[in-house]
């Protein structure tokens, strides 16, 4: 049963115990081991248990495939941040870049976007667009100053723009 089964993912997500990588990843091999070969619910929940226990290369395959099998709706776009964060990791910033700049807003992954696509900017040196980008992810959250800080979010990209 799928309901069954996602209830049992977000048990295991919320219990496992990362620090004994080779049980969680068991343990989700085994959840999984429950779906069709070609879910790709499965795969995508097989590369975050690689990802969180370190395996990256292992993860980004899971991803990869989770993809190519149609991933979508809030998995979709966890696994772009996810994925994005992966390639990161592995070094590949302009691919993350990429990923993490074509990411849709989608409620289940609130401002990590902007989160680790400023991670990957400040990798590659382009420092004042990650903050950039994160002042603009907190502005909406600002009680006061909102206006202050986007424009001293904007002008730390666009010269011509007076701080």
């Amino acid at each position: 049963m799928a309901d069954d089964w996602e209830t049992r993912i977000s048990a295991f997500w919320e219990t496992v115990d990362l620090s004994d990588r080779d049980g969680a990843v068991n343990a989700m091999l085994a959840l999984c081991a429950e779906r069709a070969a070609d879910d790709p619910a499965a795969a995508f929940e097989l590369g975050g248990v690689h990802d969180s226990t370190g395996f990256e290369e292992e993860a980004n395959r899971h991803y990869l495939r989770a993809r190519a099998l149609g991933l979508s709706g809030a998995r979709l776009a966890q696994l772009n941040i996810q994925q994005g964060s992966t390639l990161r990791n592995l070094g590949q910033f302009d691919e993350a870049i990429a990923m993490l700049e074509a990411t849709q807003a989608d409620p289940s992954i609130g401002d990590a976007r902007a989160v680790f696509l400023a991670l990957a900017l400040r990798d590659v040196g382009r420092h004042d667009e990650a903050i950039r980008l994160l002042i603009e992810a907190l502005v909406p959250h600002l009680p006061r100053y909102r206006r202050s800080a986007t424009d001293y979010a904007r002008a730390l990209t666009t010269p011509d723009v007076a701080s």
